[in-house]
């Protein structure tokens, strides 16, 4: 056959080819063709695919507004389909791109196909994968056999993932990790906005930023600010404090270093071991400190007796201390002397300076404060505790508790050694109480009050300042053989066994002893004396219940100013 006749047999086939693609495929609107724009060679194998074209060299395909490359297809003109092969491209508009080395794209169905170092790329974003699959008519790409999503500094691997191109929102499934210079997150499924950059959590997830783990299974996190939203009962731990916070619902501003809880919400300061809870927490990671309210609870368990306080508000609060400042004699000083500023935040610390500091931690409860443990309680307006020197000052109507006694007074300092009571120091309006039964109690009032503790039971006592005392000598079988009265400047108690076991008077005194059978019930109590069982919590549980004293119960403001009456006897001048 000449090469004319060839010519003419190949020409009348294709045109045959194209009519009968044509004809059924005239239901088809001109937007719906896959029209072939370029191949610089066209074949038609008939004993391979006879209803295929291949196409060599620079094929390029149109489908309305997008348009695919490669270096060679299958052409199926009656399905509206290609097959593309080396060097796939695909581009729509100047927003979305797709890359890969082949691809199946059907045009009745919008579907593409694309396998093999795939790269589909959306405004900033970049997903690497070797599986995708786009759907035209949705704007949605997915993969299922692992991919890599790129935006900005933020990358996403996952086994699973789709990607919708009109909202810009990637879901992740299956190994999801997530990570930036700043953050790492770890779940199994996750939603991903590259407009907004946010991550949306609906799986028990892992986020690690800065020394910071949060747990949550439903939560979102803003990937450029670091702030996040947790719900479902999510969980921050500072590794570096060994803090955890957990609560119903949280807020977290990575850059402030601020966390907000709400609804039954926990601290756990294991360093410290203690433990606080409310229905609202802030804490502020730089400041070291905690604000807590709504049924606001601290539990100080360092000494395996759990010491429970609560208030209306709790405030945590770290205060850094300079201990001493040393320079390294090795370097050669250019002055006779150094001067340094005292405040932290102007030192400069270089390798020959060293600044030794301490962190001093206050626990700070406003207002209808409660303390219970086994071995002591109390009741105050505001209470604070300082780790500097171990105290516990209660401020406003103070009461404290320990076996049968009471000690109130204007203000209280109790000083504790390994958890324990050391000493106490009462300031103002000083009352001692010792409970012996329902009727007859010991009791030392004046100014002030120095009481000191040993193996957690009352040792002694200094009383100084317009002393009274009414108090029950016993024998030794706790038998009462009558009541003492006394005044006197100053005064110290001794006691054994939770009694008074002796009094020692300092200065002038006026005292008188009587005989069990001549009480008088009026002159068996000191003008201020009151004994406020029913306030006292007698349970971890209780100390969320306030009790009010009643009015006249309350401390006189000038009350320091004027001394207590000592009951009036009749024949004292006898």
């Amino acid at each position: 056959m000449t090469g004319f006749k060839r010519f003419l047999l190949f020409f009348a086939f294709f045109l045959s080819a194209l009519q009968l693609g044509a004809q059924e495929q005239d239901s088809l609107s001109s937007t719906d063709y896959v029209y072939l724009l370029n191949a610089d060679e066209i074949r038609f194998e008939n004993w391979i695919n006879p209803d295929a074209q291949r196409l060599i060299g620079n094929v390029t395909f149109r489908h309305d507004s997008m348009y695919m490359y490669c270096d060679s297809a299958l052409f199926f003109q009656k399905s509206n389909s290609f097959n593309a092969y080396h060097n796939v491209r695909v581009e729509q508009g100047d927003t979305l791109f797709m890359y890969g080395d082949s691809m199946k794209y059907d045009g009745n169905s919008r579907l593409l196909i694309v396998r093999d170092n795939v790269r589909l790329e959306n405004t900033s974003m970049v997903l690497l994968t070797d599986s995708l699959n786009y759907d035209r008519n949705t704007g949605i790409g997915w993969f299922f056999r692992g991919g890599t999503l790129m935006d900005g500094e933020s990358t996403l691997i996952s086994q699973y993932g789709q990607f919708d191109t009109g909202n810009k929102i990637a879901t992740f499934r299956d190994g999801v990790s997530l990570e930036s210079p700043d953050y790492k997150i770890l779940t199994d499924t996750l939603e991903y906005n590259t407009d907004t950059h946010m991550a949306y959590l609906t799986s028990p997830s892992e986020v690690k930023s800065d020394g910071t783990l949060i747990n949550t299974r439903n939560g979102s996190f803003n990937t450029d600010s670091g702030y996040a939203l947790l719900l479902d009962r999510s969980t921050v731990i500072r590794d570096e404090d060994n803090i955890q916070m957990t609560g119903d619902s949280m807020t977290v501003e990575r850059a402030k270093g601020q966390v907000r809880g709400f609804g039954n919400v926990i601290i756990n300061d294991y360093k410290d071991k203690l433990d606080i809870s409310g229905e609202y927490v802030f804490y502020d990671r730089d400041a070291d400190s905690a604000v807590v309210t709504g049924k606001a609870l601290a539990i100080e368990y360092s000494s395996g007796d759990s010491l429970f306080l609560h208030a209306d508000s709790l405030i945590l609060a770290s205060i850094t201390l300079i201990d001493s400042v040393r320079v390294n004699l090795a370097d050669t000083l250019q002055t006779d002397t150094l001067q340094i500023d005292t405040l932290a935040s102007e030192l400069i610390v270089t390798d020959s300076l060293r600044i030794d500091t301490t962190v001093v931690r206050h626990v700070r409860a406003y207002h209808r404060a409660r303390i219970y443990r086994t071995d002591v309680q109390a009741v105050a307006d505001s209470i604070q505790f300082s780790s500097a020197d171990s105290s516990l000052t209660m401020y406003y109507d103070p009461i404290v508790w320990t076996e049968n006694q009471q000690i109130l007074g204007e203000k209280i300092i109790v000083y504790m050694n390994d958890s324990t009571v050391d000493w106490a120091h009462v300031i103002g309006q000083s009352l001692f109480v010792q409970w012996n039964d329902s009727v007859h109690f010991n009791q030392i009032t004046g100014r002030e009050t120095k009481a000191w503790f040993k193996d957690g039971h009352l040792d002694r006592a200094n009383i100084r300042g317009n002393v009274e005392c009414i108090f029950y000598p016993e024998e030794d079988d706790s038998v009462m053989i009558g009541m003492n009265t006394l005044t006197a400047s100053d005064l110290q108690a001794f006691f054994s066994d939770g009694t008074v076991s002796r009094i020692k008077v300092t200065g002038a005194s006026n005292g008188v002893m009587y005989p069990m059978s001549q009480l008088e019930k009026s002159k068996m109590y000191l003008a201020n004396f009151n004994w406020f069982d029913f306030i006292r919590p007698i349970d971890p549980e209780d100390v969320f219940y306030w009790r009010e004293k009643r009015q006249d119960q309350k401390l006189k403001s000038n009350a320091m100013s004027k001394q207590i009456p000592l009951p009036t006897l009749k024949d004292r001048k006898h």
